[in-house]
């Protein structure tokens, strides 16, 4: 049986959208909850423990932003709407 062998663009269309690019999602200081809350949303969305929690609340809280997540679109955004979902300022971009 013989190989099938694509044209050249149809094989970079198949490379191109077999790979996604992975996604970011970033939890934002916004002074508005507090340690606790933060933490604890955290431990929801990203199923950290408690001291992993406090340690990307406290990166939050001293440098203005900390990366959550990163993967796929649909996973990066659900990690986002759970943080969102309490008020907390959220952003899922393409990294």
């Amino acid at each position: 049986m013989a190989e099938q062998v694509l044209p050249e663009s149809e094989v970079e269309g198949i490379t191109e959208g077999a790979v996604a690019p992975p996604w970011m999602t970033i939890l934002h200081n916004c002074e508005c909850h507090t340690f606790e809350q933060v933490v604890k949303q955290l431990q929801k969305a990203i199923g950290c423990s408690e001291a992993e929690g406090w340690e990307i609340a406290w990166q939050v809280h001293n440098t203005g932003k900390a990366v959550v997540k990163v993967g796929a679109e649909a996973e990066c955004v659900r990690v986002g709407n759970i943080l969102a979902s309490i008020g907390l300022v959220v952003t899922v971009v393409k990294s």
